[in-house]
């Protein structure tokens, strides 16, 4: 046996488990807490949660795995190629003969990966339209309720809540969340779709307006509004959102998406709502104006009303005219209805005749003309036997026209009848033959229909149905109404 067998005869012999087990410990006893500084490379989040990756540098590539409890602790979303600096333990696995590093915390290689991050997410973002000028939304005048998204200990509430109580106190709605650290991003893109999910006239009032606010800080302290969840979350809410993040030199990803930004959160409150005692003075002025205008309007228009009254007739002297005029009409169709009766009998006799006599002459004149033409093409021989024959046919027109004659003329004495019969109707004779009378002045022949029209006329006529009487009213004596006694005065006036 050789010095190489016996040497190696000496050697400690181990199972594949014990020696891939004692490398572990040798490892994590000699590595326990380490930082490594690297790429991110081939993130890959498994179904059970736990996140494997990469890190690696220009020579060498280390495996590493974030567990799911570690994952919602970091401050920034990990995405490929960003360069980090990861805090963990090096450990191996055993399974695969491999070594890999356990993360525990992860947080950007120097602020100029941030903002090489964030430069890259805003181009993505503005690529996509989101911070498009036409899709921001004009800002309510006077919001009823004003809904805040803020930390509830922070000092930006209380800033918020006073400048509002000095401006114009509006309701306002406090959804608390956390403005940095684990969970910052998802608790403030909720509490904006929670904001905009409320339905209106609900119990919990939904906003006119709302107000995204951060106190300043750095840029891992802000590093939540520059998440592109939240991004999406202001882009996508229907309510008008103003962005109040940091300070004036502050700038975030919201600060592009959101309808208005502000620089301070103390600005956005008095973006939000304008100066009640400003408003008022501008409306009392408004109100004065108006009042002034309106005044003068009234007054022109008066002035414009009283001179077209001046150029107006008096109206009680035209409807006394009109009145006047309606009376004459009255008696004066109250004399002519007769008359009119009996030029209506005689202009109905007049046109029956006129129409029984040019209808007989139209009909004598066709005859004529048919009796000319058939005599025309007659012979010599036949023409005393066709004159016969025309000479008949002539006396049978002549006694159906005849005919014709009395039969219009009939009915034209019937149709006159009736006429008179309906005019006989609505005479007011047919009253007086009931036994009544009309009683007329003597002076103007007007009818008198009642005592008060009588006035202090003394001498009417009467008309009966078979004439007339003229009477004469006696004095208007004092005694008692319905003596009956003879010579005692009735208060009624006595015709004579």
């Amino acid at each position: 046996m050789n010095s190489r067998s016996r040497a190696a005869a000496n050697i400690a012999e181990y199972s594949v488990s014990e020696l891939a087990f004692a490398l572990k410990r040798t490892v994590e006893d000699s590595f326990g807490w380490v930082r490594v500084r690297g790429e991110l490379s081939g993130l890959k989040r498994a179904a059970s949660g736990h996140m494997y990756f990469s890190l690696k540098d220009e020579k060498a590539v280390l495996d590493a795995v974030c567990w799911r409890g570690t994952l919602p602790k970091l401050a920034f979303e990990l995405e490929d190629g960003l360069e980090v600096i990861c805090l963990g333990r090096l450990t191996t696995y055993p399974q695969r003969s491999r070594y890999q590093l356990v993360v525990e915390a992860i947080e950007p290689a120097g602020v100029g990966a941030l903002m090489a991050l964030l430069e890259e997410r805003r181009k993505r973002l503005e690529a996509e339209g989101l911070f498009a000028p036409e899709r921001k939304k004009p800002l309510p005048f006077l919001p009823e309720v004003v809904g805040v998204v803020t930390s509830a200990s922070g000092a930006v509430i209380r800033d918020i809540l006073h400048r509002l109580e000095e401006r114009f106190p509006r309701r306002v709605i406090l959804w608390p969340v956390l403005v940095q650290g684990e969970g910052a991003a998802e608790q403030i893109a909720a509490a904006i779709r929670g904001f905009a999910c409320l339905p209106p006239g609900g119990p919990v009032p939904r906003p006119d307006l709302l107000i995204v606010a951060r106190g300043g800080g750095s840029l891992e302290d802000l590093w939540a509004f520059n998440e592109e969840a939240v991004a999406r979350a202001v882009a996508e809410c229907p309510i008008p959102v103003i962005s109040a993040v940091g300070h004036e030199t502050d700038t975030t990803l919201i600060d592009f998406v959101a309808d208005r930004r502000a620089p301070t959160p103390t600005a956005a409150a008095e973006m939000a709502v304008p100066v009640r005692s400003e408003l008022k003075l501008r409306l009392d002025g408004l109100a004065e104006r108006l009042q002034h205008a309106i005044l003068q309007m009234i007054t022109r228009h008066l002035r414009h009303l009283e001179a077209l009254a001046r150029g107006l007739r008096d109206p009680r002297l035209i409807l006394a005219m009109a009145a006047q005029r309606l009376d004459d009409l009255g008696e004066r169709l109250r004399l002519r209805s007769p008359l009119l009766l009996l030029e209506a009998r005689a202009e109905l006799v007049r046109t029956r005749h006129r129409r029984l006599a040019e209808l007989a002459r139209d009909r004598l004149r066709e005859a004529e003309t048919a009796w000319r033409h058939a005599a025309g093409r007659l012979q010599p021989g036949p023409i005393t036997r066709r004159l016969v024959e025309g000479e008949n046919r002539l006396e049978a027109a002549a006694m159906r026209l005849d005919q014709g004659a009395q039969r219009l003329l009939r009915e034209a004495r019937r149709s006159l009848v009736t006429l008179g019969q309906r005019l006989e109707s609505l005479s007011h004779r047919r009253v007086l033959k009931r036994g009544y009378a009309l009683v007329r002045r003597r002076s103007d022949g007007r009818i008198v229909s009642s005592l008060a029209a009588a006035g202090s006329e003394r001498a009417f006529e009467i008309e009966f149905v078979d004439g007339r009487m003229a009477v004469l009213r006696a004095g208007v004596g004092g005694g008692r109404r319905g003596s009956g006694r003879r010579g005692e005065d009735d208060g009624q006036p006595q015709l004579l």
